[in-house]
């Protein structure tokens, strides 16, 4: 081997010779060279033991180590090593640099066995809030403040003093798995937790376990605890069998005799734009939040068109029937939503329901949730006898038959055509009058 040491002897390593060796004047390095590419080198303040040879036509320099934690034998004894893989077409740097990949991937297989066995379910929970609270659609909170709070509520540690429970707060309906390995929540364990919470509160276990299955669904998609995350613990067929069925409310909704009195009721709200609000919800079948969600840039006044927010497709555009239409106009425009709320934070409507129910007594009419106004939609709509595929479509739900799903697809002229209808018959029972935009009178009798 010839190459340039800075020096043209190859000389014999002794402890002298390198405790003499200093690194001259002017120079970053100096070297002393010894046989079969051994040598060492000096720069400012340190020495250490290299070895240099041509590797694929290039020279190459590899560090053996410092001076001080190496000793002559053993530096030698290296050297021969290395020769050796040079000599046979193997460059020692790859060979170093594959175990340290090896030894770092080892390391981190090892972490993540102790964090797949490790992690609880409270760090992934502290995660997933973190994330989730702040997670927006189209600029707005994912999260309400009413889910928000009741995040809190099946959180919270028990003890203390509280206006409920006869002055003692009770403890969150999660916290008893909050406690547990990650791993350790199994279809098993859910089952146990479901039948020690549904005696307690049937209808808040079952709200808390279809909170848990959002929680679990989004550690299986999270790189971090996937792992450690048993996809089907609330999937299985013996967890599905004692979560309570959701009840609905019996005649929760309005009947074709109720409609005159609910409208005359809702026309006496003093909020505008509640009582608009709750006539569009009757008249659309739309979900409270799709509908109060809605924004100016979402309605077509020119193509007769509302665009609002599906919780199935994303979004969804349906017909913007007259009435509706009429209803909206009259709106204040204050920001962006339709049906704006100066004093709420988001800008919009956030809880109608104390209006409601007050012109629910007003009218003598049985009590109705706000949910209950989409489901009058549905129930009212038979009397026009709509398509059961129309009202689905314009409602957002999913369709059921095979041609509903493969082959019927319905422009929004035929919506339209068939939920003016709907809308037409609702106002002929309700007895109401409006003046369209265009000036022209439209009776209703």
């Amino acid at each position: 081997m010839s190459f340039d040491w800075g020096i043209k002897v190859s000389i014999k390593l002794t402890a002298g010779r390198i405790a003499a060796l200093r690194c001259e004047d002017g120079k970053s390095q100096s070297f002393l060279r010894s046989d079969n590419g051994l040598g060492v080198r000096a720069t400012v303040g340190s020495k250490s033991f290299i070895f240099q040879a041509r590797i694929h036509g290039k020279v190459a320099r590899i560090t053996i180590g410092d001076v001080k934690t190496w000793t002559i034998p053993q530096a030698e004894k290296e050297a021969r090593r290395l020769k050796v893989l040079v000599d046979s077409g193997i460059d020692p740097r790859k060979v170093k640099s594959d175990q340290l990949a090896k030894a770092k991937a080892d390391e981190i297989a090892l972490n993540q066995i102790n964090f797949k066995d490790n992690v609880t379910v409270q760090d992934a929970w502290n995660d997933y809030v973190a994330e989730r609270s702040v997670a927006t659609i189209d600029g707005k909170p994912e999260w309400g403040e009413r889910h928000k709070e009741h995040i809190k509520l099946i959180t919270q540690s028990g003890g203390g003093t509280f206006k409920y429970n006869n002055g003692v707060k009770r403890e969150g309906a999660l916290v008893q798995l909050l406690n547990k390995r990650l791993i350790d929540l199994d279809a098993d364990a859910v089952k146990a937790w479901l039948e020690c919470e549904i005696p307690k509160a049937p209808t808040a276990a079952t709200k808390t376990f279809s909170t848990l299955r959002a929680f679990i669904s989004w550690c299986a998609q999270n790189p971090l605890y996937a792992d450690a995350t048993n996809h089907n613990a609330c999937k299985s067929d013996t967890v599905k069998r004692i979560v309570p069925a959701s009840k609905n409310k019996p005649n929760d909704s309005l009947r074709r005799a109720q409609l005159a009195p609910w409208f005359d009721a809702v026309n006496k709200i003093n909020n505008q734009v509640i009582s608009a609000y709750l006539k569009c919800l009757l008249l659309t079948g739309a979900r409270r939040n799709e509908l109060a969600t809605l924004k100016w840039n979402d309605v077509d006044f020119k193509w007769g068109s509302m665009t609002i927010r599906d919780k199935v497709e994303g979004f969804r555009t349906i017909p913007l029937t007259p009435y509706v239409s009429h209803l909206i106009l009259s709106l204040p425009r204050r920001n962006a939503y339709v049906f704006s709320s100066p004093t709420a934070a988001s800008g919009r409507l956030e809880n109608p329901n104390k209006q409601h129910n007050r012109a629910l007594n007003n009218a003598a009419l049985p009590p109705i949730t706000i949910h209950g106004l989409r489901r009058s939609f549905a129930t009212l709509s038979e009397w026009v006898e709509v398509p059961a595929g129309v009202v689905a479509q314009i409602m957002g739900h999913k369709p059921s038959a095979i041609a509903e799903k493969h082959y019927v697809q319905r422009e929004l002229d035929i919506l339209a055509l068939w939920h003016n209808r709907i809308e037409t018959w609702i106002l002929e029972e309700a007895g109401v009058t409006f003046k369209q935009a265009n000036n022209n009178i439209r009776v209703v009798a």
